[in-house]
């Protein structure tokens, strides 16, 4: 499970790159009770999700040219140059050269094989977010991709990443995640999905949600967007899928207590 415990090709940060900083600070701080900080005046608007004094995740403006609103899943590393070359090598793109973060730490982001995009962080000052799988942060990450069998062999040249099938439907095989090194089920922190119907390829997050179908409706009353109401998944727990009032999606999960 996601913890702060990070090491190489953990999930150790999440931002959420808004077009309206203020509307999606109010909209999350209604859903989740997370308070916006700003962090600092030359930050150019970026700031901090905070819980229960805890930085759970962050928020900036949209600075690509023609990129959309959504939320951005920050990997692990040790040695973010090579990690880089290692993201060319397998056929992935960087879309920005790793970058000094004010000492904090170094950024790069880049895009894998099929399009979906993630990013790289290596600590500095800061080691990743403050708070993980507890009630209401962020518990898993999914990525959701036309062919998961190339995408897995993409990540495990990057991170190393180790993975085990399992048969979520007749029709589907969900492949569990886990980084490289330690007890595999313990180092599990997310999944890969075949895209459906030629949904929207990318890392989706999933908030650990106590109660998701008064998350869903808060959500609603607040302009998000049900794309898959409350269900519960054998053996997982309650789910459900929304978008944000800017088109960004995530998902709720209060998972079953055998997870």
């Amino acid at each position: 499970m996601l913890g702060t415990d990070f090491r190489t090709g953990s999930p150790n940060w999440l931002d959420l790159g808004s077009p309206d900083i203020a509307r999606d600070a109010a909209f999350y701080g209604a859903l989740f009770g997370w308070e916006f900080v700003s962090a600092g005046p030359d930050a150019g608007g970026y700031g901090f999700f905070r819980l229960e004094g805890k930085i759970v995740a962050a928020i900036g403006a949209l600075t690509e040219e023609g990129a959309k609103p959504a939320w951005m899943v920050h990997f692990d590393t040790r040695d973010i140059r090579a990690t880089v070359q290692a993201i060319k090598d397998g056929g992935g793109t960087i879309r920005m050269e790793p970058t000094d973060v004010m000492g904090q730490g170094w950024l790069a982001q880049a895009t894998d094989p099929q399009g979906a995009e993630f990013a790289l962080w290596q600590p500095g000052r800061t080691a990743g977010f403050e708070l993980g799988s507890a009630p209401h942060s962020l518990i898993w990450v999914e990525l959701h991709v036309p062919d998961p069998a190339r995408d897995i062999a993409f990540y495990n040249g990057v991170f190393g990443w180790r993975h085990a099938e399992m048969q979520a439907t007749p029709e589907m095989t969900y492949r569990v995640l886990s980084i490289a090194d330690g007890d595999q089920q313990d180092g599990s922190f997310g999944g890969v999905a075949p895209s459906q119907g030629g949904g929207p390829t990318g890392w989706v997050p999933y908030f650990n949600a106590p109660d998701v179908d008064g998350t869903v409706a808060r959500a609603t009353e607040n302009g998000g967007t049900v794309l898959m109401p409350p269900a519960d998944v054998p053996s997982v727990g309650r789910i459900a899928f929304l978008t944000d009032p800017a088109g960004a999606m995530f998902a709720l999960l209060k998972p079953d207590p055998q997870m």
